[in-house]
């Protein structure tokens, strides 16, 4: 059991609490903010929703239960909140056009090397995030933030060999995306 697990058990004050959402937020912003990016394709909006959800940690957190890992129960609050965003009516009638892609600084030291992988990664990227959420979902969780079939279930309480299907299929319209672009 991680040491932020038992602080949830003997958690008395605000300070306690307030000291386990800080570590949350120090383990897990990062990866909660790329899997909420999934979801909205906004970076503004990403941000605003990781807020929210740490904010939703904080109020809940006398209701986690142990019955999963921390890891898991936050995921589950992040994915059941940008669930709950994209049904709003905001989302649905306010839409605004914003800038996806940031520049992602290359490690290579070539130039011709750098230009080449930041346009293969920006071509898968394009590719997973025009998926449908469904598969775009389950992409994200097992192969950027590497959750393993049944955590994927926990998270999003989709039965695994549902998510199995998703994934195989999820693979099949990545390859006929990416095999488009070749050809264009």
């Amino acid at each position: 059991m991680s040491e932020l697990e038992q602080w949830t058990m003997t958690f008395e004050n605000a300070d306690d609490k307030e000291q386990i959402i800080d570590q949350l937020m120090h383990d897990y912003s990062d990866s909660i903010l790329h899997l909420v990016f999934t979801y909205v394709k906004n970076r503004a909006t990403a941000e605003d929703l990781t807020q929210e959800i740490f904010i939703k940690c904080y109020e809940k957190l006398d209701q986690f239960n142990q019955r999963s890992t921390m890891k898991t129960w936050v995921y589950r609050i992040a994915s059941n909140h940008c669930k709950d965003y994209l049904r709003s009516w905001h989302y649905r009638k306010i839409r605004v056009s914003d800038r996806i892609w940031d520049s992602i600084p290359a490690k290579s030291k070539q130039v011709e090397d750098e230009v080449v992988a930041r346009s293969e990664e920006a071509s898968l990227s394009r590719a997973v995030l025009s998926l449908p959420i469904k598969y775009r979902e389950v992409v994200f969780l097992h192969y950027y933030e590497e959750l393993t079939l049944s955590e994927i279930s926990n998270v999003t309480t989709v039965n695994v060999n549902t998510l199995k299907t998703r994934l195989k299929r999820a693979k099949e319209l990545l390859k006929d995306k990416l095999n488009e672009e070749v050809y264009l």
